[in-house]
């Protein structure tokens, strides 16, 4: 558990941190009831608490994007979940 808390806390730091791994990102979401669906390409379609939205993973490295992190925040907020 302390974990997901850790990720969650480090995806609402300020300012955005730049070394968020991707595959943590994700392992609390699905911690949180996401339901994760492979896309095309590098996306991921994720649905959570009724609220849907697309991600692109991280490549070729495996540390999530600043932009790509304040996309899951407002992702996180609209889904009821902050720490």
């Amino acid at each position: 558990m302390a974990r997901h808390e850790r990720t969650l806390a480090a995806i609402f730091a300020e300012p955005i941190q730049a070394n968020i791994r991707w595959g943590d990102v994700e392992a609390l979401l699905l911690h949180l009831g996401a339901v994760i669906t492979e896309a095309r390409g590098s996306r991921v379609q994720i649905e959570l608490s009724g609220v849907d939205s697309t991600f692109h993973r991280p490549h070729p490295g495996k540390e999530a994007t600043k932009p790509g992190i304040r996309s899951v925040r407002k992702f996180l907020i609209d889904a009821g979940h902050r720490p």
